[in-house]
């Protein structure tokens, strides 16, 4: 028998059936519209001049070091992230100064908008896992071809530190002379203008300034506050003494003290004030106030939202001390003790940079240290408290405009 006239036919059906399909496949369908003229991809994005960035230095004096090419787009990366990050920086300080954020939705953008720049950060921190595959013998190939360069040099990373809120006084001085003076006349200039600005800190802590029901005349947190947390401790206090004597009644009535001491330097403004003076303290005393209660009632609709933006403020500033200890590390591994390429102590330098002197929200970390029982906080009436966040008066400029966008 030949073979069987039906599984023949069956075959040809079968190869019919496969060109039917590829006839009718859908990913084949739609239209090369870049066919018919407009930008395209390169274009749009300007990778000619992107791609045509990548200038070895070591190559320019005939000893082309594989590596360089590495250093360099690893940096142009990091410049790259800075200005995105200055970019959603800048619209979030432009809706607190435009008194925006009375209105819930824009406040929903400041927070999306500071949780993006602490996942560019993110990023950023893992980055320097690239460059830690060169290592510090083919960096040393390269290195003498970088001088005077340094990455302290970055006028955008110094511009995200004035603008975010590092504070002048607390800069630890460079080759014993001022940030800006190792900087060129125009950017020296354009570093001075941000000085000069309203920094992300002095909008936030306005903004918490205005946490309702701190008013004295109407919820007047902050004295009930103070008289649960008076009327807590005196009771501990009194079950304390009723304890038989003994070491450990001791060491429990020192360690009770110390906390009547923490909670009173809290409600002594003069004390605060004092810690302002040193830097020690970033916030304004009612600022502090309203951090405070946003902490103790985040679990209020009302205060959610603010929450999260106090915990994203807090993460830029960690994810920022993570970025130069990263630094600071890898530095070392790559030229040990020797001086920066830019003139400084190199290693020594950044080392003293990994310091709360460079946190900006520091006063924001140190709201744990006022945390009290559940049953100590000022009860909430909500038919009474609603704290909204819009304006009772229907007043335009509280609310979104396109100026917002």
């Amino acid at each position: 028998m030949s073979g069987c006239p039906f599984l023949g036919q069956k075959h040809k059906l079968f190869k019919n059936k496969l060109l039917l399909q590829e006839d009718e496949d859908d990913s084949q369908k739609g239209t090369n519209k870049a066919s018919k003229g407009g930008i395209i991809y390169g274009e749009y994005l300007q990778l000619d001049k992107v791609m045509s960035a990548q200038v070895l230095q070591s190559e320019l004096k005939g000893d082309k070091i594989h590596d360089e090419h590495l250093f360099i787009v690893t940096h142009q990366a990091y410049e790259l992230w800075f200005k995105q990050i200055l970019w959603e920086l800048d619209s979030v300080r432009d809706i607190f100064r435009n008194d925006q954020v009375r209105d819930e939705r824009n406040m929903l953008k400041v927070v999306t908008r500071i949780h993006r720049i602490t996942m560019i950060f993110r990023l950023l921190v893992e980055q320097f896992a690239v460059l830690e595959t060169m290592s510090a013998l083919d960096f040393f190939d390269f290195r003498d071809y970088l001088t005077p360069a340094s990455g302290f040099q970055s006028l955008q990373f110094r511009l995200l530190e004035n603008k975010l809120g590092v504070a002048d006084t607390l800069r630890v001085p460079y080759n014993r002379q001022h940030y800006r003076d190792n900087f060129r006349s125009h950017e020296s200039e354009i570093l001075l203008r941000s000085e000069k600005e309203p920094t992300l800190l002095q909008l936030v802590e306005k903004w918490l300034e205005r946490t309702p029901g701190l008013e004295t005349d109407g919820f007047n947190f902050w004295g009930k506050l103070k008289e649960n947390i008076e009327a807590g401790f005196k009771i501990e206090t009194e079950k304390l003494e009723q304890k038989p004597e003994c070491e450990t009644k001791q060491e429990m009535m020192e360690d009770l003290n110390k906390q009547k001491d923490v909670f009173g330097s809290l409600f002594d403004e003069k004390r605060h004030d004092h810690l302002l003076s040193k830097g020690e303290r970033r916030l304004s005393y009612k600022a502090l106030q309203g951090a405070l209660m946003i902490n103790f009632y985040r679990e209020e609709p009302r205060f959610q939202v603010p929450f999260q933006l106090l915990t994203s403020l807090m993460e830029i500033d960690t994810l920022m001390t993570k970025w130069r200890y990263n630094h600071v590390c890898m530095v070392h591994r790559m030229i040990g003790s020797k001086a920066g390429t830019g003139g400084s102590s190199g290693y020594h330098y950044l080392r003293s940079t990994v310091s709360d002197r460079y946190k900006v929200f520091v006063d924001f970390f140190n709201l744990a240290t006022f945390l009290v029982p559940r049953t100590w906080v000022p009860k909430l009436n909500p038919s009474i408290y609603k704290f909204p966040y819009t304006a009772e008066r229907c007043d335009s400029s509280y609310f979104s405009s396109e100026d917002s966008d």
